[in-house]
Order: structure tokens, then sequence, then C-alpha cells
């Protein structure tokens, strides 16, 4: 199978420094370097990005590039969110996060969120009208605010509101989540 070229595309992930799913934040970092995209990741601060394994178990550290309050969302072609319940429920509450997702959808540049990442889009208030899935226990909080849909689906690309959504539910469905992200990238 051919390897998608994504030389030149530029992507933002957003975390913070402690409590995010391992594989939703390292598996995409690496797949999308081997590709040729430049990704920066933005933290809280400058303290390593600190993983888990199952909202649990230590994982490995991954280096900042910048802070969220010193992003400027205009550099990159896509966001995306990670998981890990910890990591996304502190993210939620970051002003720069909602800040930096708004910027994204109002400018129709494509975000994609895995997990418990779509809580930095409700908080965001940008999920009326999109369907998307998620970690089954944000379903909830996503119908309640506004989504058109709550899917059980491995991933779930959605073009409504003038903006792409690609979301998946867990690590588990890292390829097909990869694999909309690439092809986002790439057309």
């Amino acid at each position: 199978m051919p390897t998608t070229d994504l030389t030149g595309r530029t992507v933002l992930a957003i975390v913070t420094n402690y409590g995010v799913e391992q594989d939703e934040l390292v598996v995409p970092l690496e797949h999308l370097r081997e590709r040729g995209a430049i990704v920066t990741v933005a933290a809280t601060s400058t303290d390593p990005v600190e993983t888990l394994v199952g909202d649990k178990d230590p994982g490995r550290t991954v280096a900042p590039d910048v802070l969220l309050d010193d992003v400027d969302p205009a550099d990159f072609d896509l966001l995306l969110v990670p998981g890990g319940t910890l990591n996304a429920d502190t993210l939620r509450l970051q002003q720069a996060a909602s800040r930096i997702v708004r910027d994204f959808t109002g400018s129709g540049r494509p975000v994609a969120a895995i997990c418990h990442g779509p809580w930095a889009l409700v908080e965001a208030g940008v999920v009326a009208g999109k369907t998307l899935t998620s970690y089954a226990s944000l379903q909830t909080d996503v119908r309640n605010a506004g989504a058109a849909a709550w899917r059980d689906e491995p991933v779930v690309v959605d073009d409504a509101e003038g903006w792409r959504l690609i979301t998946s539910r867990d690590p588990g469905d890292l390829d097909a989540f990869l694999g909309a992200i690439d092809d986002t990238l790439a057309g």
C-alpha cells in the first residue's frame, strides 16, 4: 500500500502536560512525521508531556514545541486533539485551547479529535450540528452540546457547518483515524 505524502503539511497537537493517552499522541506524531508532515505539540507548560497508558500506567514523555498561549493557529493546516481522560478534562479548562479550536473551526480548517478529545470541542461550543464519535462516556455531553448525532463507529468524518471534523472512539480506532487524517491533509 502506498504511503501518503504529507510533505509540507502542518499539524498542531494540543495537550496538557499530564495524562494524554500515549498512543493517541505518539502514534499520530510518528505516523504524520514519517509522511513528511510538520507536527507541532503545544502544551500548557514547557515541562515534558507525561503520557499515560490506559489512563493509569506511565507512558512515554514528549517534549512540547510551544505553549498553548503562544500558538498562532493560522500557521497550521489541521488541529489534532488527543484524548486521555485527565488530559482532556484539564485541556477543556484552558482558554487558549478553546481559542485555538474556535480559530480552526471558524476558518474552515479541519479538526481531528479522538477518545476524550471532543471535550475540548464541546467546551469551545463548536459541535452544534455535527455528527461525531468519541469515547462512549462523552456521548451525553456531545448531544447536550447540540451535536446532530453521536455514532458508535471507528471513525466519523463530518463536513457540516463549514469545517471538517474527524473523530474516533479510542486507541483501537487509530488506523481508521489516521487514514481519515491522511486523506484530509492530502486532499
